[in-house]
């Protein structure tokens, strides 16, 4: 027998003309902690629908314990025990977490009749494989992306599965969370489940894989042990160049003239209390805490989202009292949400369009929009944010990750922000983008004055882009890290102590 689970032996997969994989080999054992790395546009979405017999490869061989397996479709993939957590988990929010964990197993047992009692009995089961407890009657759609993420686990226990394959599996999970999910990765592997961890997360990959292969362009350039990588390595592999990490220095500007953003006792009732907040031109601050700390209603409240805060809101010295959004893009503040894709983009519209969404009244002249004035407008943006696509015409939803997240940067720069608050900057965005738009933010800072406010569970983020961190916690402000002590370990053990 062999001694690999599943072998991918020179895969290519073309889709017209377009090479998405190039001759790639990959092999995972029973029990392994496999890590895949690479940009967006690698390959690694490829690749795992190969696995999952969603495409099938235009070159090469798959094997399943040393057999080769062709036309393989998903039922078959399921079947061999290969299991794939996608990212959305493909769960039915609607339903509770006992009907999202039998569902499966009653469909592959084609019953027309639901055994709850037996239902149950599995759920539990499940979970207790996962070490974890939750309320199976509960529904899915209440839990959080951590509690989400252990039903997809559970899901695949239940059915068998020999190999799970996780896509960005904490893209949206806090530190803690994820220490709890790589706690149950190796209560996985502990009975004998390979696991194929697919990320752009560095610092991840090296602490729960055991071997790492990584794509760039469709190709394999890099595989081994964990051992023989560390970071500069892992960032060379995947983007072919090295990236620096130097932090950012602020330097206050000569004179008397006030903070951008001043906010004095700002509260808004059952979420934040009393905040008190000064951001000044080409400051970089970032927003620190556990989940449920308050710090989007903070930004919401700042952007007219939430009208019934008290306290006081001045810009520039002028005071505000953003109660809508339009009042709060009128006063210079802008928002940068967390998830661009459901709340900061029309994904179907082009570039322009998006870029042009909160200022099109700029470029009214009489009762017609001088088209001339936002081709120019729109083209400059798109050459300054350096965004990858053949131009602004270009829809959205063809953009990777880290391009959408320069095209929302965009159009808040087009209404002629002076505050802008970034929640989860680089979300879901790889190490080369995500590297780009640091840096893009830094430049904005420094020659547009911006004052930035930084949410982030991302420590190396937060410690690298900002001046200073703070802490908040229950819906208050707790803690600061100046300067001098701003360090990965200074904020990941008062973030601990908070637990």
């Amino acid at each position: 027998m062999s001694e690999y689970l599943l072998e991918l032996n020179n895969i290519s997969k073309r889709f017209g003309g377009l090479v998405a994989l190039d001759a790639v080999s990959l092999a995972i054992k029973p029990g392994e902690i496999h890590c895949l790395a690479g940009e967006n546009g690698s390959g690694k979405s490829t690749i795992i629908k190969i696995m999952a017999g969603v495409y099938q490869p235009t070159e090469g061989e798959i094997r399943i314990d040393g057999v080769p397996v062709t036309g393989m479709t998903p039922a078959h993939s399921v079947q061999h025990g290969i299991q794939v957590i996608y990212q959305d988990f493909s769960l039915f929010g609607n339903l509770s977490v006992l009907e999202n964990l039998a569902l499966n197993t009653m469909l592959l047992e084609k019953r027309r009749v639901v055994d709850w009692t037996r239902a149950r009995n599995l759920a539990e089961q499940a979970l207790a494989r996962l070490g974890v407890t939750m309320d199976l009657d509960a529904d899915v759609e209440t839990l959080p992306t951590s509690g989400k993420q252990i039903i997809a686990i559970a899901r695949a226990v239940m059915v068998n599965a020999r190999l799970i394959i996780m896509d960005e599996p904490t893209t949206a999970l806090t530190r803690p969370e994820v220490d709890a999910l790589f706690r149950i990765v190796r209560d996985i592997q502990a009975q004998g489940i390979a696991v194929l961890f697919v990320s752009h997360k560095m610092r991840e990959m090296l602490e729960i894989s055991e071997r790492l292969t990584v794509l760039r362009n469709g190709k394999k350039v890099a595989e081994g042990p964990i051992t023989d990588f560390n970071e500069p390595k892992i960032t060379r592999a995947m983007t072919g160049h090295d990236l620096t990490d130097q932090s950012y220095v602020w330097e206050p500007a000569a004179g008397d003239s006030p903070p951008r953003l001043e906010v004095r006792n700002l509260s808004v009732p059952g979420s934040i209390e009393d905040i008190n907040l000064t951001l000044h031109a080409g400051e970089i601050v970032g927003l620190s805490g556990l989940i449920g700390a308050g710090r989007t209603e903070l930004a919401l409240a700042l952007f007219g989202m939430n009208p019934k805060f008290t306290g006081t809101v001045t810009v520039d010295g002028r005071e505000v009292h953003p109660a809508t959004v339009q009042e709060a893009i009128g006063s210079g503040i802008a928002y940068v949400p967390e998830d661009r894709l459901s709340e900061g983009l029309f994904l179907p519209q082009s570039i322009e369009r998006n870029m042009l969404a909160t200022s099109l009244n700029n470029f009214v002249r009489g009762i017609f929009i001088d088209r001339k004035r936002t081709a120019a407008a729109t083209s400059g943006m798109f050459g300054a944010m350096q965004i990858a696509a053949p131009g602004p015409q270009t829809p959205v939803n063809h953009l990777s990750g880290g391009n959408q997240q320069r095209v929302v940067l965009a159009r808040w720069l087009l209404t002629g922000a002076r505050v802008l608050i970034l929640n989860g900057p680089t979300v879901g965005v790889d190490v080369g983008s995500k590297a780009q738009i640091h840096r893009k933010i830094r430049e904005l800072a420094v020659e547009n004055g911006l004052a930035v406010l930084m949410i982030s569970d991302d420590v190396p983020e937060l410690v690298q882009n900002c001046n200073r961190i703070i802490i908040m916690h229950r819906g208050r402000f707790v803690d600061e890290i100046g300067p001098d002590s701003l360090h990965e370990d200074a904020l990941n053990d008062r973030l601990k102590a908070l637990k």
